[in-house]
């Protein structure tokens, strides 16, 4: 049965200002979608204010029908090639210091979509100041092999998200595979670029927290160094309804466990996302804006503590 109610600690104020209006206006001037306002993110007006933004490449069509997700399905256009320096000369123009890339899922075009973000990334790479670049990739089809593409472009961060519980993969992402996920975590943690392998999932689907755990072991066998884990919230009338608003103490179990787990850096809380301040998790776990990382499976000296959000 759907919940109702929305519990206190997972409202958040919206409240656009100039700050807000300039970045709109930036992003709208370089024909660029962003993942904030498509999948309509709880926390897209305090990132936009400050001067944070994921882009989403290759439109704002999705080929995937993803009961959790916000975004438009049916057939999207042809890829734009004139995209990727776009995208650069935006986060330039913005003073972007860390940038963060995700796309629709494209399983219409041959690659899935990994040759595009290799081109995001080499474009942004060219910039002066560089900036560090997190990518956020889907799962090319099951095609793991063309995530070499997007990790021989070396980005910083390699995200992708497992999303929900292996149990409910067929009800909340259909046409995705969890072993699939791993596997692309495994990848991008082995590869000769070390990018930090980086994960996702959402709670309040159905899940138990046993199973919850259990993702995080898998993750953490797979060698992903960051996991984010929020509250699911329905962002519209075609989504799947809540199951649970998971309560606050319980986000806090799970930064137990992942640090038990050895991970790097557990960002976990009600309005969590994968991308939400992914800049200071980097600072968190590096100490600096360098792009150095731990070796996959080493210990980390930073961490993330308990309840404890990166700063603004």
């Amino acid at each position: 049965m759907a919940v109702a109610r929305l519990p206190h600690w997972v409202r958040k104020p919206f409240a656009e200002n100039q700050k807000t209006r300039e970045l709109q206006r930036i992003l709208d001037s370089h024909s660029l979608n962003t993942v904030c306002r498509d999948a309509a993110c709880p926390n897209r007006w305090e990132c936009f204010s400050a001067g944070s933004v994921t882009f989403m490449v290759l439109g704002n069509v999705c080929t995937r029908r993803c009961r959790f997700c916000g975004v438009r399905k049916g057939v999207p256009a042809v890829p734009d090639r004139e995209e990727p320096a776009r995208l650069a000369r935006a986060a330039r123009e913005l003073g972007l210091e860390f940038v963060v890339v995700t796309s629709v899922t494209r399983d219409d075009l041959s690659d899935g979509g990994a040759g595009h973000f290799a081109r995001c990334v080499e474009e942004l790479k060219r910039l002066e100041p560089r900036p560090l670049v997190e990518v956020l990739v889907p799962d090319f089809g099951g095609h793991t092999e063309h995530c070499s593409l997007v990790l021989a472009s070396a980005p910083d961060v390699f995200s992708h998200n497992v999303e929900t519980v292996p149990r409910l993969y067929s009800r909340i992402r259909p046409g995705a595979d969890y072993a699939v996920s791993l596997r692309i975590i495994e990848q991008a943690a082995r590869h000769e670029a070390r990018p930090l392998a980086k994960s996702g999932l959402m709670v309040g689907l159905g899940e138990t927290e046993e199973e919850v755990m259990d993702v995080l072991r898998d993750l953490s066998n797979a060698g992903c160094r960051s996991v984010t884990v929020g509250q699911y919230l329905k962002p519209s009338l075609e989504s799947v309804p809540v199951a649970r608003y998971v309560p606050p103490e319980t986000f806090r179990d799970y930064e137990d466990a992942g640090r038990e787990l050895g991970f790097a850096a557990v960002f976990a809380g009600p309005l969590v996302r994968s991308s939400y301040k992914a800049h200071e998790i980097w600072r968190k776990i590096n100490g600096s804006d360098h792009p150095k990382q731990e070796f996959p499976g080493e210990p980390s000296h930073k961490e993330l503590r308990r309840g404890e959000a990166p700063e603004a």
